[in-house]
């Protein structure tokens, strides 16, 4: 399975969620809502989740082993830092 297209939707810097982001694979499928967390100084993925009755977070989309989550995470990572390197390029244009 091949990541055919990742897409950052939304970048919010006032708060711990940095960006929403959609992942295409095969060009067939996508999952969309992961989000990158800033925990601590070291962003992370948290895949999209639903609330269960007793309050705990179930994720409702995920990598079944560490080789897929490494992959998926490198991808989504290396994206997004182009995706904020063209925001920075984008704001001194401005200036």
């Amino acid at each position: 399975m091949q990541i055919t297209d990742i897409r950052i939707r939304k970048v919010n810097s006032d708060n711990k969620m940095k960006a929403i982001v959609s992942v295409t694979f095969d060009d067939e499928i996508a999952i969309h809502d992961i989000k990158i967390i800033d925990g601590n100084g070291s962003p992370f993925i948290a895949m999209p989740s639903r609330k269960m009755p007793n309050g705990e977070f179930r994720d409702i989309a995920h990598p079944i082993n560490g080789e897929m989550r490494k992959r998926l995470e490198e991808a989504i990572f290396a994206k997004y830092n182009e995706f904020l390197d063209q925001m920075r390029l984008s704001e001194t244009s401005m200036e």
